[in-house]
């Protein structure tokens, strides 16, 4: 069989629900309706479906949107979306799936992998597909998601969860990480940088980044971090001091690491360590260098401590991660991903590396 007739891309289905965000609907379609092959062909291929015939479905907004799939798509899904909706009836006021929608969702194939932006973890909660699993959603719901549905351990600090076949993310903003960070497990960091790159967002937002952060934007003349960062990144090989990148500010290390939180919402030491984990993949994605040089370029100082923050992050060893890539580069299906379950979002993940814990041991990283 030719490479040509092997081509299929991977099938994004998003499930339209009545009363839907229009922003989130969108989402989704311009993630992963822009990534190509090495051949120009497109990687994935995204249809709109409702739980109803095609026709008109509702908006939160002052018009409707023409759907042209009825549920049937869901039973040809790869991975399947559900964006925000306001209007889900029973399904958010007791946690209950009206009938067209669990007949809907009984069509997905088992195996199926499926995401929620924002409220749209209702509908999977619902389902019972988030039984005994961590989720997240907008931080203004998770109390209510919780008081619910006592069975899922939700987390609202996070603008993510990556739990191999089931993700939820935050809202609005979170939904383009999340499905970012899917390109990225499918195809790589090349990939979802290009992506990114193009839809003019910021290619990589760890799923453990805080959500609601009080003050993201400083005040106007207000002195920011913005410049210590930029520092930083240009010496991630090098063993990093707090005290330094302060200094650059012309800040005390305590106020600089307040003032970090409130523009990042991590740590000055969680965040570099993010960065650390972000270039080694992309490293171990596009080159031929040791693990041992990888590490040391990266500011991990050993193989060791780069393969343990690999471990805790993406649940995968360098090795593996490498060798995961490179078995799919100019491949035209997705990756699997190299493990069963991805922990992006968990505290273990943001943890500063071994050599720059040794940096910032003295330091408040707060």
């Amino acid at each position: 069989m030719s490479r040509a007739s092997q081509y299929r891309p991977h099938r994004i289905v998003v499930l339209a629900l009545d009363g839907l965000l229009p922003f989130e609907l969108g989402i989704p379609h311009r993630i992963f309706g822009r990534p190509k092959d090495a051949e120009g062909r497109p990687l994935y291929e995204v249809v709109t479906c409702s739980v109803r015939p095609p026709g008109p479905v509702e908006t939160d907004a002052d018009f409707t949107v023409h759907v042209p799939h009825g549920p049937e798509a869901l039973a040809g899904a790869d991975t399947v979306v559900v964006p925000a909706s306001y209007e889900l009836g029973p399904v958010f006021d007791d946690g209950v799936l009206t009938p067209e929608l669990a007949s809907a969702l009984a069509l997905i194939r088992p195996g199926t992998r499926i995401a929620s932006i924002c409220t749209g973890v209702y509908v999977l909660a619902a389902a019972g597909l988030l039984d005994g699993r961590r989720a997240t959603t907008h931080w203004a719901e998770a109390d209510r998601l919780q008081r619910l549905f006592p069975r899922i351990d939700v987390d609202p600090d996070v603008l993510f969860i990556d739990d191999g076949d089931i993700l939820t993310s935050a809202g609005v903003a979170a939904g383009i990480d999340l499905c970012l960070h899917m390109v990225r497990r499918d195809h790589g960091t090349a990939v979802a940088n290009e992506v990114a790159r193009r839809t003019v967002v910021p290619p990589h937002r760890d799923g453990g980044q805080a959500q609601f952060i009080r003050h993201p934007v400083p005040e106007p003349r207000s002195a920011t971090t913005t410049a210590a960062r930029a520092w930083a990144l240009g010496r991630l090989h090098e063993p990093l001091q707090l005290r330094d990148m302060a200094a650059r500010e012309a800040m005390s290390v305590r106020t600089f690491t307040r003032r970090f939180r409130e523009e990042v919402g991590v740590s000055p030491g969680q965040w570099l360590t993010g960065q650390r984990v972000e270039r080694a993949r992309q490293l171990l994605e596009s080159s031929d260098l040791s693990v041992d040089q990888i590490a040391r370029d990266c500011g991990f100082g050993t193989a060791q401590s780069m393969r343990q923050h690999l471990q805790s992050t993406l649940g995968v060893t360098p090795t593996a991660y490498r060798r995961t890539f490179r078995a799919s580069a100019g491949s035209s299906r997705a990756a699997p991903p190299p493990t069963g379950r991805q922990k992006v979002s968990t505290a273990r993940a943001t943890r500063p590396a071994t050599a720059s814990a040794r940096a910032f041991s003295n330091s408040s990283t707060g």
